[in-house]
């Protein structure tokens, strides 16, 4: 998170940046990892949008994640749309293409890809 929220520092005069919050990955009544017991992240799977975007909440606060979110609503699609589970880094050029994708997250995650996307599409 924290090469996000720098790419996000550097370019928000310039690009729009937004986390999509899909449906939990590792929810507590379900799959659960050692990173979101790390992080404090323990929410129960959600059944209505409005507890999704209270789950949101709570994530983007514990992961420090700084730029805005949009939610996905509980028929999950923008998810299926854009094959957003699991996590991917995407950027959308003005036209509404997509410019780049990256591989699933959060291995696959590089933020100096974005970073060099970003620098053609602002061509510098």
């Amino acid at each position: 998170m924290p090469e996000l929220n720098a790419l996000y520092q550097r370019y928000k005069d310039r690009a729009e940046f937004f986390v999509v919050y899909i449906r939990e990955a590792h929810p507590v009544d379900a799959w659960q990892v050692g990173d979101n017991v790390r992080d404090e992240v323990l929410v129960a799977t959600t059944t209505t949008n409005e507890e999704r975007n209270q789950v949101a909440g709570i994530c983007m606060t514990k992961l420090g994640i700084e730029f805005p979110a949009l939610i996905d609503l509980d028929d999950d699609k923008v998810e299926r749309a854009y094959t957003g589970w699991p996590d991917r880094l995407y950027v959308i050029n003005t036209d509404g293409a997509i410019a780049h994708k990256s591989a699933a997250g959060p291995f696959g995650f590089e933020p100096s890809d974005v970073e060099s996307t970003l620098m053609q599409l602002l061509g510098r």
